[in-house]
């Protein structure tokens, strides 16, 4: 059990889920990106669909990936921040999917040098769950460091890094790997105990099949 679990986010708006949890759901995916967007087109599914208007839900997603934490003034005003900022953003309210979570979104963000595709859900007290990242199946919440490394699939990569980790004194709590096909691009992500350094960070993105790496400092360190 932790803070999450006992008092719940402090934050603005009615609801856990539709408001702080989709702006953790913002964070994340603006955190993948790894700069400030200059395009989003955010999808909302389900419950978040249905009343996620009337709850703020579109504007509180917004203030995540423009950085803003649950209890800012400025969720109020996400859109007109963004719009100041040259950010374009499209808001979609989609359909319903059995097989989805109630409160799901997909964030599709351009910036200037990267993009990606996040799929997530807000499962209450302000807690979300990533389900997805560019099409790879993963499963975090955000809770711990996290370090998200896109690479080849090649025999030993797991254990490559997580032989580099260890011997930097990161002990692993999770980790979870996917990739598109045998040998083609996949994808971990590794729940860590510790902070990760820079200089760790920029030891890992020089590794031999390594593409990119990307690190999220835990949700209960302040988002």
């Amino acid at each position: 059990m932790n803070i999450f679990d006992i008092i719940g986010p402090v934050m603005i708006g009615p609801s856990s889920s539709h408001t702080a949890g989709a702006v953790r759901l913002g964070n994340l995916a603006r955190n993948i990106l790894g700069e400030e967007p200059t395009e989003a087109k955010i999808i909302l599914y389900n419950s978040f669909s249905k009343t996620g208007k009337g709850h703020g839900t579109d504007k509180a997603l917004v203030a995540g990936i423009l950085g803003l934490s649950t209890d800012d003034d400025g969720i109020k005003e996400s859109f007109i921040i963004a719009q100041n900022k040259g950010i374009k953003v499209n808001i979609v309210f989609g359909n319903t999917y059995p097989e989805l979570s109630p409160n799901t979104a997909k964030l599709i963000l351009k910036g200037k040098n990267n993009s990606t595709e996040v799929m997530g859900s807000s499962v209450g007290g302000g807690r979300v769950i990533i389900s997805s990242i560019d099409g790879f199946n993963t499963d975090f919440t955000g809770e711990f460091n996290t370090i998200i490394i896109v690479h080849n699939d090649r025999p030993g990569m797991i254990a490559k890094v997580a032989s580099f980790l260890a011997e930097n004194s990161i002990n692993i709590a999770q980790m979870k790997v996917s990739r598109e096909s045998r040998g083609k691009t996949a994808l971990m992500v590794i729940e860590v105990d510790e902070e990760i350094p820079e200089g760790l960070k920029l030891a890992l993105s020089s590794t031999n099949h390594v593409q990119r790496v990307m690190v999220i400092k835990s949700a209960l360190g302040g988002v």
